[in-house]
This record gives C-alpha cells, structure tokens and sequence, in this order.
C-alpha cells in the first residue's frame, strides 16, 4: 500500500526546534514533488514549505522564512522539515503531501490542489 506517514511531531517550549520527516512507503519519492502542510484549530489549511522533486526549487510561507527549512533526501525516500525558533502560532497539525511531476519539473506545491498522497499527519504543540 503505499502511503506517505510524517513523525517526529510533539511538545516543545517556544524558541525550541523540532525536526519532522515525510517518509514514503510503496513508491518512490524522487518522481514528486512535496509540500509541507500545517492546520490549526479552527483555521484552514495552509501551505507552509515545498520542495521541487529534485530539491531544485524550494519555498516558504512568509511566517516561517528563516525559521524553517525543507530538505530531502531520495536515497532514504524522506523529505525533512526542520523547525527552528518555533512560536505558539506554529502549533498545528502538520501534513506531507506529494504530488508526481515530470522530469525537470520545478513545481513546488504550496497549495495542495491536485496532490496524489497525504500522510495522516503530527501533532506540533509549542507551549511554555
């Protein structure tokens, strides 16, 4: 079955770092490109950081520029999303999605229409 299942969410005290990962079970991960998802309670879905399917091409939503980064790792099937400086408003569900692209695609996802898998989801709590 394939599948895509974050880890690495949990409580951390305003200004700590957290590190979440995306892996992929029953594909590959280097034909797509990923996007880190993130919803509060009552609050909608929002984008927060993309990746290309090469890492070619990165973004971030403006609220965590500078203090999040996306990277990826084909040879493990991971997509990583470090955290740093985290403040309570980042406190959220966060999700990983993919979506296959072409070949030389520079396409980063930042808004989640048309993707192909969604993990289930971790749990970011930032609280003192």
């Amino acid at each position: 079955q394939s599948q895509l299942v974050e880890s690495g969410g949990g409580l951390v005290q305003p200004g700590g770092s957290l590190r979440l990962s995306c892996s992929a079970s029953g594909f590959t991960l280097d034909e797509y490109a990923i996007g880190w998802f993130r919803q509060a309670p009552g609050k909608e879905r929002e984008g927060v950081s993309c990746t290309s399917y090469d890492g070619g091409v990165t973004n971030h939503v403006d609220s965590v520029k500078g203090r999040f980064t996306i990277s990826r790792d084909n040879a493990k099937n991971t997509v990583y999303l470090q955290m740093n400086s985290l403040k309570p408003e980042d406190t959220a569900v966060y999700y990983c999605a993919a979506r296959i692209v072409l070949h030389g695609s520079r396409f980063c996802p930042d808004s989640g229409y048309g993707m192909d898998y969604w993990g289930k989801g971790t749990l970011v709590t930032v609280s003192s």
